[in-house]
């Protein structure tokens, strides 16, 4: 007596021939061994001015396909933080007012938390559209930004923005120093680069 296959016990036993195509979420974060840039740049009545930090702290989870060359797909998680006081400057009295209109002792933190992403591989890189909360001061606004997204030889994530904004609209009034003599202007731009290293244990 023969015997057909049905439909489905074709497809069935066609899709086992099939090669696996799927996707991998890995956690990753940022670490003392990745490199990490935060600038804040403003001017003021005399001069332009900035300050910087080179420590971070932050999480993310990245989705790529599986396979010899992963393509990321999309992200799940990414958020990074700052110490206020480490933002150093080169101007000691600019420093000291900066930290007081931010109100460092009561809110010790920059924050920046991802709420979604489009991604667009472009040219060996990708280009985010984000979304995101940014909280300054205590205060939470949403922010729209374009992310700049490497993947590097070594597998650690590259991340590089830029994001202008104004300090009232954070509730901070813009600081002045040397007697009022120096008074900063309310706009300001924070730029970063930051790395995130594969979580260790992550798989």
């Amino acid at each position: 007596m023969k015997q057909y296959l049905t439909p489905l016990t074709l497809l069935l036993t066609f899709s086992l021939w099939l090669p696996t195509i799927g996707s991998a979420q890995t956690r990753y974060e940022i670490t003392d061994d990745t490199e990490t840039s935060i600038r804040v740049l403003g001017t003021s009545t005399l001069h332009a001015w900035e300050m910087e930090t080179n420590t971070a702290t932050g999480i993310a989870e990245f989705v790529f396909t599986s396979g010899k060359e992963p393509t990321l797909v999309s992200l799940k998680q990414l958020t990074f933080a700052l110490r206020v006081k480490d933002l150093k400057s080169n101007n000691k009295g600019l420093d000291k007012n900066a930290y007081e209109a931010l109100q460092a002792d009561k809110y010790p933190t920059i924050q920046y938390q991802l709420s979604s992403a489009t991604v667009s591989p472009e040219a060996g890189t990708y280009q985010l559209k984000t979304q995101g909360k940014l909280t300054i001061a205590g205060t939470t606004k949403d922010i729209q930004m374009d992310v700049d997204l490497i993947v590097n030889e070594n597998g650690i994530v590259s991340c590089a923005g830029s994001y202008a904004l104004k300090m009232t609209d954070y509730g901070v009034t813009p600081p002045s120093f040397m007697l009022g003599v120096m008074k900063t202007g309310d706009d300001l731009t924070l730029e970063f680069a930051v790395a995130y290293e594969r979580s260790t244990g992550a798989k």
